[in-house]
């Protein structure tokens, strides 16, 4: 077909009727401008998308968890934590949780877990369990804001009082005892090292009467079994109002302990031959950090 000129001269509209749509004319400039509008309009999109994968990959970086059961005062709490968090960590969670305040706690895990240690180290397992051992700041408040009471004394308590600038191994009633001499099964005393309590119960030792005695400590149920050839006697840790302890003469890897268990001195159980290494840790396990007397 032969195309027709005009008055306008050989443009492309006059040359090629395709450009040529319901009047309007799109050159390949337009053309081109349209193009770069679409890939400019499709950019945001491509960006949108990538932005979403790197916010599900950070999502994904979750720290190792564990679980794990806490026990106190016989309530079972069933606890989520990361597994590399410190020790002090879980502390200010529990203090949340069990109303204990960190510096009022005791963590056994595998013995007395460190605050600095993580709960990996510690020995924490998915299912295991941790014992809490310690007192709600109400009731230390209680206890710290509680009238010291001024027991009567009768004319024993007198004597006793006025020989307790003696040392103990010298006063006549722990006489009795300690010239029987070491027990033969009593544990291996060592002077001068401080170590934590074994997993066995402290056997060998005496009691006033120079029958053999053994503690077996209870932290889960937050008591101290004192046990004779009689019977074992559990003792509430809280009812043990202080612990009193002196090195024997010429034999210092042993102590002679006192376990007050009233209002007066009169009431302290005594225990001979306790090897000397075992003296603080029997007093952190029983007094805790909070030792008000």
């Amino acid at each position: 077909m032969d195309y027709i000129a005009s008055g306008k001269g050989d443009t492309t509209e006059n040359c090629d009727p395709n450009l040529i749509s319901n009047g309007n004319t799109k050159t390949a400039l337009e053309k081109q401008i349209a193009d770069n509008d679409k890939e400019i309009a499709e950019a945001p999109a491509e960006s949108a998308a990538c932005s979403s994968e790197s916010i599900e990959d950070a999502v994904c970086e979750i720290p190792e968890q564990v679980e794990f059961t806490v026990v106190f005062n016989k309530v079972k709490h069933e606890i989520t934590f990361a597994y590399d968090a410190t020790v002090l960590e879980l502390k200010a969670h529990l203090e949340r949780i069990c109303g204990v305040p960190q510096s009022a706690q005791k963590l056994i895990i595998k013995g007395m877990a460190r605050d600095n240690m993580t709960l990996r180290k510690a020995g924490v397992v998915k299912g295991g369990k941790v014992m809490l051992v310690g007192s709600k700041m109400d009731d230390i408040l209680a206890v710290k804001s509680a009238p010291k009471a001024i027991p009567f004394q009768d004319v024993d308590e007198k004597s006793s009082s006025q020989s307790s600038k003696e040392p103990l191994c010298m006063q006549k009633n722990h006489r009795k005892v300690l010239d029987k001499g070491i027990p033969p099964d009593v544990m291996p005393g060592i002077k001068g090292v401080k170590e934590p309590l074994p997993p066995i119960p402290l056997s060998g030792m005496l009691n006033k009467h120079g029958g053999k005695v053994r503690l077996t400590f209870k932290p889960e149920q937050d008591q101290l079994w004192v046990g004779t050839k009689e019977r074992t006697e559990k003792l509430a840790m809280t009812s043990i109002k202080s612990i009193t302890s002196e090195p024997i003469k010429d034999h210092e890897e042993y102590h002679i302990m006192g376990l007050q268990l009233g209002a007066t001195e009169a009431s302290r159980y005594w225990l001979y031959w306790v090897p000397a290494q075992y003296v603080e840790a029997i007093k952190d396990a029983v007094l805790g950090v909070w030792q008000f007397f």
